[in-house]
């Protein structure tokens, strides 16, 4: 019997303009490191102002024709990449756990949500309707049109690689826009994939346009050109409020899925170990690095030991280490910020009073590994109580009333995810209706879905993506009256 074959990825990022994919042997190049082995695994290509502004010029060109396609043909080109990324999951799935550094099991689970995201889209594309409007004019015809906003600027980060960019790549194609996107330097080869993918499956050339390089030297010029006609991003809020500056200049519209910090608060009735499990799960994943991970844990006195105990446990038991290892359960953060951020907010935590359960510190001195770390009696005026700790850092205080706990979830200017855990009816309706967020998960943690919007309130930005709401975000709507007595 022949022993099956491991699979190799294929890290050869690249510039996509137009029907042209540009290599490193022609361009500046960035080094893109691998988190778990701190080792150079490729060098991604720089794009010079020439190929931001042919990029801009193709996504023009390609939407005067893209606009007017069949949504049937938008469909069937989405289903065929969708297939053609299960095809290719094993190298993917690879490629992107050497880049970003999240266990294999994540990584093939992402790539996996792609492509039934694009399967989503598929179905979407056909649902674009228009609609006749009753009026008082005699003779008067009002019929509403959907209609595709026009190219799309994206820019989207390195924590989820595959499905950040696909969800506004499968948006647009969807609904008739063009595109070009920046995703993150540190983890290019994931989302050239799934161009490739796209391209594979018959996409025109021109509809998707994918650039690396300056971000700020990128933004300026697609947000400045007349040619963009509407924004998309993904990344701190920071970065969305830097973004929101330059479309301001020209009236663009945007979709902002910023940065939160969510609280996750546990009732004394709730289920103490659901709780835990379920939290933990949700925390650790890809080491902490999710927007919607609830990084505020707020407990009520009396279930808080209980509940301490428990979470430190669930940390103790995680494997940390090189994500390509089939026997790790964590892997690592993906740059070397991320280490000196998170070390810099437990060192924070702990001399304001802090009390350290467990973890704390770097594992090793090669790849950027930090141990899952619990803190308890964390005080107002810390780091982490302020500011998302995009780790594997579990912050909790206690609680004693419904209304200290809720004023406490909402006290911040974020408003993404929240988390409710309880078994009174009374109190998740309560909960669910007083925070302030966009996503609310009572008793679970399983808020995002292609068939849901995503998105927040406040300083998390606002539009959505995901569900109905994530391919109207894409269109625009155009009254046509019509006097039918000529």
């Amino acid at each position: 019997m022949q022993a099956s074959q491991s699979p190799v990825a294929n890290l050869s990022p690249a510039l996509l303009i137009g029907d042209a994919w540009i290599g490193t042997p022609d361009r500046d190049a960035i080094a893109v490191t691998n988190p778990a082995t701190e080792e150079e695994i490729c060098r991604v290509p720089v794009a010079t102002d020439s190929d931001i502004s042919a990029a801009l010029s193709s996504a023009n060109e390609a939407f005067g024709t893209w606009r007017g396609s069949l949504p049937i043909e938008r469909s069937r080109i989405l289903r065929q990449a969708a297939q053609i990324l299960r095809e290719r999951l094993p190298e993917i799935a690879l490629g992107l756990t050497m880049e970003q550094g999240k266990i294999l099991a994540e990584a093939r689970a992402e790539v996996t949500s792609v492509a039934d995201l694009f399967d989503w889209f598929a179905e979407e594309a056909r649902r674009i309707y228009s609609r006749g409007v009753a009026n008082q004019m005699p003779g008067l015809d009002l019929k509403v049109v959907s209609e595709p906003v026009g190219p799309i600027a994206a820019f989207a980060t390195w924590n989820f690689p595959a499905l950040v960019p696909a969800r506004k790549i499968a948006a647009a194609i969807a609904a008739g826009c063009t595109i070009v996107i920046k995703p993150a330097e540190e983890t290019p080869n994931t989302a050239v994939a799934l161009g490739r993918a796209l391209r594979d499956a018959g996409l025109p050339p021109g509809v998707l346009n994918i650039l690396f390089g300056n971000p700020d030297q990128i933004s300026s010029a697609l947000l400045g050109s007349p040619i963009i006609r509407k924004l998309s991003v993904t990344g701190s809020t920071g970065i969305g409020k830097i973004l929101a500056r330059h479309a301001a200049e020209s009236v663009m519209p945007g979709i902002y899925e910023l940065g939160g910090h969510a609280p996750a608060i546990v009732f004394e009735d709730a289920d103490v170990d659901k709780a835990a499990r379920v939290l933990a799960a949700s925390k650790f994943r890809n080491a902490g690095q999710a927007c919607l991970s609830p990084s505020r844990f707020l407990v009520h006195e009396g279930i808080h030991d209980a509940f301490v105990d428990r979470m430190v446990r669930l940390a103790r038991a995680l494997k940390v280490g090189d994500g390509q290892d089939e026997g790790n359960t964590m892997g690592a953060l993906t740059n070397s910020r991320r280490l000196t951020d998170v070390q810099a907010m437990v060192d924070d935590a702990v001399a304001k009073g802090a009390q350290l359960q467990c973890g704390g510190n770097r594992i090793g001195n090669k790849g950027y590994f930090f141990a899952p770390t619990v803190l308890t009696d964390v005080p107002d005026d810390a780091l982490a109580m302020a500011v998302e700790p995009f780790g594997p850092v579990v912050p909790v205080q206690r609680f004693k009333l419904f209304d200290d706990a809720i004023a406490k979830a909402n006290a911040l200017p974020f408003g993404l995810a929240s988390y409710v855990f309880t078994n009174s009816n009374a109190t998740m309706s309560r909960a669910a209706s007083q925070i302030e967020a966009g996503l609310v998960g009572v008793n679970s943690c399983a808020v995002s879905h292609h068939e849901s919007p995503l998105g927040g309130v406040k300083q998390s930005g606002h539009g959505r993506e995901g569900g109905i709401e994530g391919l109207e975000a894409y269109l625009v709507k155009k009254l046509i009256a019509t006097d039918t007595t000529v």
